[in-house]
């Protein structure tokens, strides 16, 4: 089973120094039909001025997932981080028990763009933790790159949930095959390009929830940059 929500449908928020488009409820966003899918509770897609972004705010019993797509982002935080991240980079937050950061565009004249995704823990009250990893960019591809999994890895962020999250860049004509769970959840969202999916055409902020599939095919109808998370 797959449903499509088309960017066009999609809620968009202006607020001169943040550009958004939250696919789910999010602040004063509400929608009681689009609370979230699966473990994924929050993607946003981001852009934000240069030179601004959000201040000091808490989170708790959270795993916190940023994408720099373009720009840079800095990441402070009540732990002692600060790191600044720019595309090939991510950047992974425990919440747990409670933690508070800020996060900004690390440019004074370059727009920064990221997907910023929340999902619910596999366990509650952990303690805090922060990570930040680097992936070749090179690996994309025509392949779907894991770049956060529960068991992380070197090139791979952590974090405390079953699920993965992969890039991939496909040149046009690529099909690539992704095998799951029937039990689990596939999130599909298209960053740029076109793709078809399970006999849906999807365009760039075109998003795809799937169940109950075995196995899907990608395939780029245009050059395509896209994101997909097998999860719980």
């Amino acid at each position: 089973m797959i449903q499509v929500l088309p960017a066009a449908e999609r809620h968009f928020a202006d607020l001169g120094w943040l550009r958004s488009q939250p696919v789910y409820s999010f602040g004063s966003f509400h929608d009681p039909k689009r609370t979230g899918f699966g473990a994924m509770r929050v993607c946003n897609d981001d852009y934000l001025a240069p030179g601004r972004g959000f201040g000091a705010h808490p989170h708790s019993d959270m795993e916190i997932v940023s994408i720099v797509l373009n720009g840079q982002i800095r990441h402070e935080d009540n732990l002692g981080n600060s790191v600044v991240s720019s595309f090939g980079e991510i950047q992974r937050m425990s919440a747990g028990t409670g933690v508070i950061h800020t996060e900004f565009n690390a440019s004074q004249d370059e727009e920064l763009r990221l997907l910023q995704l929340w999902f619910m823990p596999r366990e509650r009250g952990v303690q805090p933790s922060y990570e930040a990893t680097s992936y070749d960019t090179g690996k994309l591809q025509n392949a779907l790159l894991p770049v956060v999994s529960a068991a992380g890895s070197e090139n791979v962020a952590s974090i405390g949930q079953d699920m993965t999250i992969y890039l991939g860049k496909l040149e046009p004509g690529v099909s690539l095959p992704h095998t799951a769970d029937p039990d689990r959840k596939l999130f599909v969202y298209v960053i740029e390009g076109d793709l078809s999916l399970l006999g849906e055409k999807l365009g760039a902020g075109d998003i795809a929830e799937i169940e109950q599939v075995e196995q899907v095919e990608l395939a780029a109808a245009s050059a395509a940059f896209i994101m997909l998370v097998d999860m719980p």
